[in-house]
């Protein structure tokens, strides 16, 4: 392929959206971006992220290449089986032209296969045509077997689209491939992992689910973020990152005395907080690595306690002045005027979204071999950071409105379970739920008034136990991303307006009272009262893949209320 005719995306795509193991649509062809060990790394950057790195076992993150003719993301062709839209054969794409892409026969372009089949487990393979078509027949009959896909014109479903074979077996069509147990009969998991190329396939049990090659639940992507909080977001943290190989070998004993010839030149570098930083560090990587929970705990009490540093800091937060209107419901409002967020790609898993950003042992992995680093990149920006009063909130949590919302999702994810054969997750706390919601809706409220698309911002959510608050900021990874929109409106008037706003938006949705009445629903039934007209957001703004969302619980029942809000504007 020329240089000119390599399929383009932009960094950060490459964690978020088209990952290791997706599939990356580039025209009329579909490729596979393949594993981190097939990465050339000198062209890959490293981005430090002390806490974030120790949290996911890993010394170092590296941004994917970025444009050069060579270091490109490596793929591979997938699905692997095409079918020529002049003769209808179906073959693997090697068995065709597979250096012009066309068809022997017609010099027609060929089209990839519209069908994979995926497991839980984070594998992948064709849609298996040979045995769907020769279900039922004992072994394959002889003579030459030569698949075709049809269609019969009448519609576009997939009762019209029909395999056959010319060794003369029954022809079938695809109606009922998309069921759950379509295939149970047919073929079980074959362990594939086509972005490994050379790995061999694992064994596995799962069965397959049939899926569009371009549905959003072929994969999904399992990111881990982390915002830099003092002290690992001062000019001298960066430089102890920079030289960490080097400066762990220092004894500390002589810190003092050779640190000032090392750092002769790095100006405005401080030797005594170099030197602090090199002891944090030492004991940081001694302890037991960081967890979510932990990483978030500790942006929310940096977020709560604000910060007075240089102004070269990556963290800047300073708390301003709570409007009379919302004294008693909002605690605090902070104003950040400057931020880093690392968000890295540790796995991903298939068919159904995993709960957290957790590793479980059905997450599929980036690399056939252990590497000491992870995809990522870095996000430069502000925000608005929002503390809810924790009294109100812990009185609104006991009501039975709270209670009930979460024990219908509850049930929904149970019932999901069964139907899919896996452990059920944990549903999210009625806190959660709520102030998940409500970020979403201040967000879509502040898009309003902050010079940027909604796209552009993002929702950070602190609701465990004692927690009650949340961070709206900007998503993007170049200069866009610190233009002082989004935290000017922090001020006391323009705030109390966007809440007051985001509530009573909050209030209708034009498809009520279906929205605001409706059972689990939404992907996988992880959605109460919420559509694409009230709540989702965008797929970049939404940390929880715009799932756990319940208007209701701000609003609450359309007779007798008991929402947050009520608490709220009480």
């Amino acid at each position: 392929m020329a240089p000119s005719d390599r399929p383009k995306a932009r960094q950060s795509q490459l964690v978020t959206t088209y990952g290791v193991g997706s599939l990356f649509p580039a025209g009329d062809q579909s490729l596979m971006i393949c594993g981190i060990d097939s990465w050339d790394e000198r062209f890959s950057p490293e981005i430090e992220e002390p806490r974030l790195a120790r949290s996911l076992g890993v010394r170092t993150f590296r941004s994917p290449s970025s444009g050069r003719k060579i270091g490109d993301v490596p793929v591979v062709r997938f699905p692997e089986y095409h079918y020529c839209p002049e003769c209808r054969r179906l073959d693997p794409f090697w068995k065709f032209d597979p250096r012009k892409m066309k068809c022997n026969d017609c010099d027609r372009d060929i089209t990839p296969s519209r069908f994979v089949a995926c497991c839980e487990d984070g594998h992948i393979e064709d849609f298996p045509y040979f045995n769907w078509v020769h279900r039922g027949a004992e072994g394959a009959p002889g003579g030459r077997h030569q698949l075709k896909l049809t269609t019969r014109g009448a519609s576009s479903s997939l009762a019209d689209i029909v395999i056959s074979c010319t060794c003369g077996v029954k022809s079938y069509d695809l109606d009922g491939s998309f069921s759950y147990s379509a295939l149970r009969q047919i073929k079980s998991c074959g362990g594939k992992r086509p972005w490994l190329p050379d790995a061999q396939p694992d064994q596995c049990t799962k069965p397959l689910r049939v899926l569009q090659r371009g549905s959003s639940n072929v994969w999904f992507g399992a990111v881990r973020s982390a915002i830099s909080i003092p002290p690992w977001s001062s000019p001298d943290a960066r430089f102890v990152n920079k030289y960490w190989t080097v400066l762990k070998q220092f004894p500390e004993e002589s810190l003092e005395v050779a640190l000032p010839a090392f750092a002769a030149s790095e100006p405005g570098v401080s030797i005594e907080g170099v030197a602090d930083l090199i002891r944090r560090r030492h004991t940081f990587d001694d302890a037991e690595p960081p967890t979510e929970v932990d990483l978030r705990n500790d942006e929310y009490f940096a977020l709560r306690d604000g910060s007075v540093t240089r102004g070269d800091d990556t963290f800047t937060c300073r708390e301003v002045e709570v409007s009379p209107r919302l004294s008693g419901v909002v605690a605090q409002v902070s104003a950040v005027d400057r931020l880093r967020e690392v968000r890295a790609l540790h796995g991903f898993t298939r068919v159904t979204a995993s709960a957290t950003a957790t590793a479980t042992p059905r997450m599929a992995k980036l690399s056939s071999r252990l590497t000491d680093w992870l995809p990522a990149t870095e996000v430069l920006g502000e925000g608005i950071f929002i503390r809810l009063d924790e009294r109100v909130v812990h009185q609104w949590e006991s009501t039975g409105l709270a209670s009930h919302r979460r024990g219908l999702l509850a049930d929904s994810l149970e019932l999901r379970a069964r139907e899919a054969g896996i452990d059920a997750m944990p549903a999210p706390t009625a806190r959660f739920l709520a102030l998940h919601t409500l970020a979403h809706a201040v967000l879509k409220e502040l898009s309003l008034d902050a010079g940027y698309p909604t796209g552009a911002l993002r929702e950070r959510v602190y609701a465990e136990e004692g927690q009650a608050g949340f961070l709206v900021y900007t998503a993007s990874s170049d200069a866009a991303g610190s233009l002082g929109g989004l935290a000017a409106l922090s001020s006391p008037e323009p705030l109390a307006r966007a809440i007051e706003g985001a509530l009573a938006r909050a209030a209708w949705c034009s498809n009520d009272p279906v929205c605001s009445e409706s059972v689990p629903s939404g992907s996988d039934g992880l959605n109460l009262a919420a559509c694409h007209a009230c709540m989702l957001l965008p797929e970049t703004s939404c940390e929880s893949k715009n799932i756990y969302l319940d208007r209701a619980l701000l609003i609450g029942d359309l007779e007798e209320g008991g929402g947050l809000a009520d608490a709220l504007l009480a």
